[in-house]
């Protein structure tokens, strides 16, 4: 189906005798007229405008690198000119194809399109026609809130343009204007859609209803509201054109009621949400398994995931190659995106306290009695983890991470033994952690899923349950209605094992800040956030750190293969930042938006061009 080949058809006139050669169709091809005449091949139509979604967030760079979540180990990819702030409208950084002004535009018109045809069907199946049209109107709303959210305002087209326009040239849609035409659409799918059954993967009412309430939550925030956002940032306050951005006027505590009512539409919905409704704090091991069944999106977990991008291994894409992307490379994986200790820093300690590199207790064994979500997210010194290769596994068969350096013995004398796992690793010296950690999230832990040899079927999460919780939460925050906000983030708190929340106002809202990092990591969430609560100069201008391990052997103890073991082992942790000519991070204002590519306003002269650029 994905050969299928609509748009504009040339008609060549050829003058000749043979009318069949005249009237030969490619065989490759299929005229638009007999497209929309045919429920089946309307149907391929719309499918294919899903392909915008390309691998969701699980392409080998990370929009996870671009925050302080993780690093990217491998140089050349343009992602310092992005945490570096050096963009510009000629070279604006790694865009992700998920974003990408063109891609967004192309299948954007491909929803016109079809929207256009649906309008007066050729086919006769009213129950088809509509849900199509609703999962059209779906995802042309998901690819403007794309642009709406790296952009900010941006032309809106609702119409495809064909040879007979005279002008192919728009301005940009007020910041506004886009967020009323993205609603728009979200109410009129989630009716389409309502009641229709589509298999996984496809928009739903539910899909329509949690893309309403992102919207309308990101509409309410700092960075969106001109007043506020000309206090915090000068780059902004200077700018010609702030409605292009955000609100100019206009009562911003409805805003913030819109949202919140918004997404307590998503969470009033059935079927939806995973152990959600504990008593208490989950026992650790369960509230472990807890939070990998839903980043898995297995035993239940699945029921997190409200719109999900899916991947089979009958057909191999990147979006199945997480564990080869990002896990160690002491079992020849790439260790593309890696953790940096910032973000460890951020997991609590088991009782709710913060971890403390001041606290002595702390200090001498960092990964001891955290937050569950850490030992299901994080792959620390120490952690079990599958079984190595088999080149690999005499060197290892405790099989668990190595990112130190030990003392063993060679005979009488103590010598340095440096981790399988690190960049000076006997297995693979080029592709290790730069930080000291790699990423468990998202990986299969399936022992049978070890290298780069092998796939896995794990979802990427477009539209997850427990975001909407976190959208009415903090809507509900930010309208002083802190008892109904604690009750939401404290069933995701008992998932994961976690105490109750207890305080109000200001340090509610940082607690709160601090929780959806945590249960969100890796689902690009954190970009964003940083960006809309005007935080990111703290937060995403931060360098990168890792840490350095050493364990130097106790006395009288004569290990020759290495293994954790803090009986045999004194163990010493060194937080470091990372070396400025690996990645020297640095926040300018102008980086709360991505500059529109120079050849865009080139095309398009129309087009004004973003606060800082």
């Amino acid at each position: 189906m994905r050969n299928i080949i609509i748009g504009l058809i040339a008609v060549l006139f050829i003058n000749s005798c043979n009318d069949d050669f005249v009237n030969t169709q490619p065989l490759d091809q299929l005229a638009e007229t007999a497209v929309w005449t045919d429920g089946s091949l309307a149907e391929a139509f719309v499918s294919e405008i899903y392909a915008g979604f390309g691998n969701g967030g699980f392409d080998e760079q990370m929009l996870a690198s671009l925050t302080d979540e993780t690093i990217f180990t491998h140089p050349g990819r343009n992602i310092t000119t992005i945490t570096e702030s050096r963009s510009n409208p000629a070279d604006p950084g790694w865009i992700n194809g998920t974003l990408s002004w063109v891609n967004m535009y192309s299948r954007i018109r491909a929803a016109n399109l079809a929207l256009s045809q649906l309008e007066t069907p050729k086919f006769t199946n009213p129950t088809l026609v509509d849900r199509l049209k609703g999962e059209a109107k779906f995802m042309r709303a998901y690819y403007y809130q794309q642009l709406l959210r790296y952009f900010g305002g941006v032309p809106i087209v609702d119409k495809p343009f064909t040879l007979d326009d005279t002008d192919f040239l728009s301005l940009r849609n007020t910041y506004e204007e886009c967020v009323n035409f993205i609603v728009k659409d979200c109410d009129e799918a989630a009716v389409l859609l309502d009641g229709k059954t589509l298999v996984a993967g496809r928009a739903t009412k539910a899909s329509a209803l949690a893309l309403k309430s992102r919207v309308l939550l990101y509409a309410a925030s700092d960075l969106h509201d001109i007043p506020t956002a000309k206090v915090k940032s000068s780059v902004i306050s200077a700018y010609a054109k702030p409605e292009l951005v955000g609100y100019v006027s206009g009562d911003r505590a409805a805003r913030w009621t819109k949202a919140r009512d918004a997404a307590k539409a998503v969470l009033d919905l059935p079927g939806f949400g995973f152990q959600l409704g504990l008593a208490a704090p989950a026992a650790q091991a369960d509230a472990v398994n807890n939070y990998m069944n839903a980043s898995l999106a297995r035993n239940g977990g699945e029921k997190e995931i409200i719109l999900g991008r899916y991947f089979i291994n009958a057909k191999q894409e990147n979006g199945g190659r997480q564990g080869l992307f990002n896990g160690p490379n002491g079992y020849h994986n790439w260790a593309g995106n890696t953790p940096i200790q910032l973000m460890i820093d951020d997991y609590e300690m088991m009782d709710g306290s913060k971890f403390d590199w001041s606290n002595p207790t702390h200090a001498a064994a960092p990964y001891t009695d955290r937050d569950p979500r850490f030992y299901a997210s994080i792959l620390h010194d120490g952690s079990n983890w599958k079984p190595r290769t088999s080149d690999v596994a005499a060197k290892d068969p405790a099989n668990q991470i190595q990112t130190g350096t030990y003392e063993i013995m060679n005979g009488a004398t103590k010598v340095p033994y440096f981790g399988l796992d690190t960049r000076k690793s006997s297995v693979e010296d080029w592709n290790g952690s730069y930080t000291g950690y790699y990423v468990r999230k998202f990986i299969d832990p399936n022992p049978a899923i070890v290298d780069q040899n092998t796939w896995q079927q794990v979802p990427w999460p477009v539209l997850r349950y427990t975001e909407a919780i976190f959208n009415y939460a903090e809507a509900c925050i930010e309208l002083g209605q802190d008892q109904e906000a604690r009750t939401w983030l404290n069933k995701v708190r008992f998932r994961a094992g976690m105490p109750a929340l207890t305080e109000s106002g200001d340090a509610l809202k940082q607690r709160f800040r601090n929780e959806k990092r945590i249960e969100m990591y890796l689902e690009e969430q954190r970009y964003h956030d940083t960006r809309r609560w005007m935080i990111a100069p703290t937060t995403l201008g931060r360098k990168a750190n890792g840490i350095n391990i050493n364990g130097t052997l106790k006395a009288g103890k004569t290990v020759t293969l290495y293994k954790y073991d803090p009986s045999n082992y004194d163990y010493t942790y060194k937080v470091f930042e990372i070396d400025p000519g690996k990645e020297n991070r640095a926040w300018l204002d102008k980086q709360y938006y991505l500059p529109i590519h120079r050849d865009e306003i080139n095309r398009n002269n129309k087009l004004v061009q973003n606060p800082g650029y």
